[in-house]
């Protein structure tokens, strides 16, 4: 419930942990679907939502996974229908993950028709074998077929993931992989290089030397996607992240990603689902990563949460800071103050200074930010300013 004086929560996030099958390189919490405990997880789902629902008033919503798009007419119905009831409705950004393999009209159209004006779609490659490689569940050809069913349904915000430095992917076939992506004209692209994770199958098999990690590679086909997605009319504003649109004053295209943009600059969000965490005024709250368990909780009426940790106003700046990093605007110092009530220039001065002399950051009368350089080493540079 808010508290007297606070404004509610605008952003949300909740998590599907269902998937048709479970991909080679994923470490995020999801299972392989079954239809009785999908049911359970919706009703347990609307439960949660009514719990917090006095404490939201959401402008952007993200459903991710595991695979959202997995969920059928009737579960959608129920959840979007909820919502509705609760006033939860109406935001600004309303994205829903989805797999090419799970894209329907008719889903299309109920999403639509409940205000749902965003789609970003799990791609990762369009190269048959290395999709087979990853374990993915759609061909290439579906991409194609669902980016169409989409624009069809009055989608014009959509956002195609990609993965590079895949094993056996070669430079040639990531080039071809994104002149494919390019032509398609989505207004939002997504990046990752392949992260190997303990407990993944990718990961196993890196150790059991079945393939090696070409570093040195990585970094090419990073640089190729920058030059690429820039010559295509993308504008990058996060390490990975890429949108169409005339930037605004800190230079963020029009079609960024508003929900990610909440996290990156230290702002409030409601997590609802298993394995979901949630920060709100300070607090962390991490959801049972465990969907029996979680549905145990709600029928009884409790929220699921595993674990809650209020965090010191400095740790709470300094992981603001960190996460802010990751975009190529990084942090105007007035706002960085007026988020957190610290100086940057006062607390880490150290930090900035060392940064600055690896040439990874560039320090102004009013902004700090990492270099092109920098951005490749993000998460090292972010790990100086935890406290």
């Amino acid at each position: 419930m808010p508290e007297n004086s606070a404004a509610p929560t605008t952003s949300l996030y909740v998590h599907v942990p269902f998937c048709a099958q479970k991909c080679e390189y994923c470490a995020f919490y999801s299972e392989a679907s079954s239809g009785e405990l999908i049911n359970r997880y919706v009703h347990a789902l609307v439960r949660e939502l009514e719990i917090v629902a006095a404490d939201l008033k959401p402008k952007t919503i993200f459903f991710g996974g595991g695979t959202p798009s997995l969920l059928n007419l009737r579960q959608w119905e129920t959840i979007l229908r909820a919502m509705e009831k609760l006033n939860l409705l109406g935001a600004e950004e309303f994205t829903i993950e989805s797999n090419p393999a799970t894209v329907s009209a008719d889903k299309c159209q109920l999403l639509r028709d409940f205000g749902v004006n965003r789609i970003s779609m799990g791609v990762q490659s369009l190269d048959e074998k290395l999709l087979d490689r990853l374990g993915r569940i759609h061909s290439r050809e579906q991409v194609f077929k669902s980016f169409d069913i989409l624009r069809a349904a009055g989608f014009d915000n959509l956002n195609l993931d990609l993965m590079f430095a895949i094993p056996t992917q070669t430079m040639d076939i990531w080039r071809e992989t994104l002149d494919e992506a390019m032509a398609m004209q989505s207004e939002h692209l997504s990046s990752y290089e392949v992260i190997y994770e303990d407990d993944t199958p990718l990961f196993d098999q890196l150790k059991a030397g079945e393939f090696s990690v070409d570093e040195e590679l990585a970094c090419e086909m990073y640089e190729e996607l920058i030059l690429r997605s820039a010559a295509a009319g993308f504008r990058q504003y996060e390490i990975a992240n890429f949108g169409r649109g005339e930037p605004d004053g800190q230079d963020i295209p029009a079609r960024a990603c508003k929900h990610n943009i909440n996290y990156w600059r230290g702002g409030d969000y409601h997590g609802l689902g298993p394995s979901a965490t949630g920060y709100v005024r300070g607090v962390r709250t991490k959801n049972w990563a465990n969907t029996q368990l979680y549905c145990d909780q709600l029928e009884k009426g409790k929220r699921a949460i595993e674990s809650s940790e209020e965090l010191s106003p400095l740790r709470r700046a300094g992981e603001t800071a960190a996460f802010g990093l990751r975009m190529n605007a990084g942090w105007p110092l007035a706002d960085f103050q007026s988020t957190t009530g610290f100086d940057l220039r006062r607390e880490w001065q150290m930090e900035m200074e060392k940064l600055k002399e690896r040439g990874w950051a560039k320090i102004s009368n009013d902004r700090f930010h990492l270099t092109h350089q920098g951005l490749r080493f993000a998460d090292a540079a972010a790990e100086m300013f935890l406290r």
